[in-house]
């Protein structure tokens, strides 16, 4: 029988959302479940999903028409199908995930990192359509990458390849980052940074600034946008900022896999141009004269409510 579906997962720190998904990039039924229900035992999270992913394929007509299960997860290792450490995942250590759902649902199923499954997703259903070589860079609270050249992901030995968002974008008195080293990219062209980006800023200037209106600790990087929209000069002073640090960085990524795009994608690219623009200034300024006016920067072309669950279910039509 023809099998015309598969299934993606993304699984974050809070909720897992999953989908089914036909060849031409349509999620025709998704649900989802949080993540952190069970924090004591994998194998109850596991009993979650499938109870939801059962209900969605019995509406598709039964499991003989799904290919296969791709999952986007944190520290997820392709190689190996295993999520390892993942400090914002309730379960600690190796968890061999993608042998424990594959064995529960007894469908095929992969698994990756979620900047991995983005790129993967964009190439199947996106901006990324017919492209060989391109870097796939995520801007959310963290900002992740997926690269690809050839046509195929870049996963290094261990199947952890990627991680530009901990190059070192700035190196005296660099902010602390997440992962515990300081002047890591995501510490500063994430939703977060630009958040931090705002409170320093307020905080060593006297200058007027709508943002003044809100309490310090609760500014958002939706707060920066919204006062930069109505003309705020701190505001676009922090994405002229953001977007120098980014593009200063895109310089150097193209200067080692030599992209035909940098694809932005996440909750962060909501400023359009306002990040756009100086982005590709100073990715111009800094790149390398062979790559001037080569490179496009793009932003991501799938549909946000849906676009964690494509990028996982793109790497279900490889099994």
């Amino acid at each position: 029988m023809e099998k015309p579906y598969v299934i993606g997962i993304d699984m974050g720190g809070t909720n897992t959302v999953f989908g089914i998904v036909d060849a031409r990039g349509t999620v025709v039924a998704k649900s989802a479940i949080k993540t952190s229900a069970h924090p004591e035992d994998i194998n109850l999270y596991i009993e979650d999903i499938a109870t939801g992913l059962d209900k969605l394929i019995n509406e598709v007509g039964g499991k003989e028409r799904i290919k296969g299960i791709g999952v986007g997860a944190p520290n997820g290792n392709y190689y190996t199908g295993n999520i390892e450490f993942a400090p914002n995942l309730p379960w600690k250590g190796v968890i061999p995930f993608a042998k424990l759902l594959s064995d529960k649902m007894n469908i095929p199923t992969a698994l990756t990192n979620d900047a991995n499954a983005a790129a993967v997703g964009e190439m199947t259903y996106g901006a990324a359509r017919g492209m060989k070589n391109f870097i796939m860079i995520t801007l959310g609270t963290g900002v992740g990458s997926g690269i690809v050249i050839n046509g195929d992901v870049v996963y290094g030995h261990d199947g952890f390849a990627g991680e530009l968002g901990h190059t070192i974008s700035v190196r005296q008195n660099g902010r602390i980052c997440g992962c515990g080293r300081t002047g890591c990219l995501e510490a500063y062209a994430s939703a977060t940074g630009v958040a931090r980006t705002a409170r320093e800023i307020l905080e060593s200037t006297d200058k007027q600034s709508l943002l003044r209106n809100l309490p310090a600790e609760s500014i958002t990087s939706k707060d920066v946008y919204d006062a930069a929209v109505q003309g705020d000069e701190v505001a676009k002073e922090i994405f002229e900022f953001t977007g120098r640090l980014l593009g200063e960085k895109f310089a150097d990524f193209i200067a080692f896999s030599a992209p035909e795009a940098i694809i932005m994608f996440g909750g962060l690219t909501k400023a359009g141009d306002l990040l756009m623009e100086p982005v590709k200034r100073h990715m111009e300024e800094n790149v390398l004269s062979i790559w001037k006016n080569k490179v496009k920067v793009l932003f991501s072309e799938l549909k946000e409510a849906d676009a964690a669950v494509l990028g996982a279910s793109a790497l279900a039509w490889e099994l």
